[in-house]
C-alpha cells in the first residue's frame, strides 16, 4: 500500500448539477485528474507511456457519495495504489472538504495496456517502476 498523495481542486459553478451539487460524473474527472498528477509527480509523463507503448486504464470505478459538494467548495482529492500480483492493481481515492469531512470515496481497480497487442501487462507495476524517476510516489 502506498502513502495517498493529494491535489486541491475548486468546484466551479459549471460542474454542478440544477439542485447546485457537483454532478456526479465530475467525480470521475476528478479522481483522473488526481491520478495523473500522481503519476506526474512519479516522474512519469503521459507522453512517456505512449512512447513505451503503454496506457493505464480503469476497469471498475465505484464511488460512494457521503456529503454533498457545492460550486465554490475546496477540495482535496487523494489517490493510493495497492499494488498486487497479476494484470491489475487497485486505486483508492478520497475527496475530502476543506473541513476534513469526506464528501466521496473512489474505489478503483485499473490495468496497464500493452497498446500493440491490446491486452493488459503482467505485474504493471514493474513497468511503471521502470519508468518513474520518483516511484515511491506510488508506493513502489
Amino acid at each position: 500500500m502506498s502513502e495517498e498523495f493529494s491535489v486541491p481542486v475548486t468546484v466551479r459553478g459549471y460542474e454542478t448539477d440544477v439542485q447546485g451539487h457537483l454532478n456526479q460524473a465530475v467525480y470521475l474527472s476528478y479522481g483522473e485528474h488526481a491520478r495523473w498528477e500522481l503519476l506526474q509527480a512519479a516522474g512519469i509523463r503521459q507522453a512517456a507511456l505512449t512512447a513505451a507503448g503503454l496506457g493505464p486504464v480503469v476497469l471498475e470505478t465505484t464511488i460512494r457519495y457521503r456529503r454533498e459538494l457545492l460550486a465554490g467548495d475546496e477540495v482535496e482529492v487523494t489517490c493510493a495504489f495497492d499494488w498486487r500480483e497479476g494484470r491489475t492493481f487497485g486505486v483508492r481515492q478520497t475527496i475530502r472538504k476543506a473541513d476534513g469531512t469526506v464528501a466521496a470515496e473512489v474505489l478503483g481497480v485499473g490495468g496497464l495496456l500493452d497498446l500493440k497487442a491490446r491486452k493488459l501487462v503482467v505485474n504493471p507495476q514493474d513497468h511503471f517502476r521502470r519508468l518513474a524517476t520518483e516511484p515511491g510516489v506510488m508506493g513502489l
